[in-house]
């Protein structure tokens, strides 16, 4: 059963009117795409959040704009960090049989054999583009690291087979690769060394005073 997220339109686009909206607990949004002209809206902050978590980052859900029902997906928000509230978000309508292009997170799923031998994962890539119709995106893209060892590296092009959609980035991007344990030497600066004396004298300059004494 498809989510279904309710809104209202939203007439008013001054300041006054944005900060009023987010006080009583809504968001300022903008829905437009697949044949349907921009439209500013305006919906709870609670339940957009509530209908994301459940569908996931892409997914598709049904956007009720007084009655006018839409199939979309979240295309954009912005957040305010310091508030912890969401401030704007846009929604892309979509024809479920017309494929769209999306950008998804990348998820390490193993524990890496590397890893275990002490070595060091690193993460290139968190996120893929990714092209399918909108029933077909996924939430994620996980990636099994069990089998990777130190010094090697997964690239796209070992996880492009077998998906339901298909993987925009060129094959040569690098996912994810096991570093070496990093080795430190030890390096002691504060042993004292003993006087040594040249083993050839000769040739080396003599001060007056031992030209004198060589002479008595």
């Amino acid at each position: 059963m498809t989510a279904v997220l309710q809104a209202k339109e939203r007439k008013g686009s001054r300041n006054s009117n944005l900060t009023s909206l987010r006080k009583e607990g809504n968001i300022p949004a903008v829905v437009y795409g697949s044949k349907l002209q921009s439209q500013s809206i305006y919906l709870s902050e609670a339940d957009f959040l509530k209908t994301i978590k459940e569908v996931g980052r892409n997914g598709v859900f049904s956007l009720d704009v007084d009655g006018s029902k839409h199939e979309v997906v979240l295309g954009d928000y912005q957040s305010n960090p310091i508030k912890n509230e969401i401030v704007h978000a846009d929604f892309l309508a979509v024809d479920m049989n017309k494929e769209m292009t999306a950008d998804v997170r990348v998820v390490l799923t193993g524990d890496a054999a590397g890893v275990k031998d002490g070595g060091v994962m690193q993460q290139s890539m968190h996120e893929v583009s990714v092209t399918a119709t909108p029933n077909n995106i996924p939430s994620s893209v996980e990636v099994d690291v069990t089998n990777l060892q130190v010094n090697e590296t997964l690239t796209v092009a070992d996880i492009k087979a077998d998906r339901g959609y298909e993987i925009n980035n060129e094959d040569d991007e690098v996912i994810a690769s096991i570093l070496p344990p990093r080795q430190e030497e030890e390096i002691n600066s504060g042993e004292e060394q003993e006087a040594g004396t040249p083993e050839n004298e000769e040739g080396r300059e003599t001060t007056a005073d031992e030209d004198k004494t060589g002479e008595e």
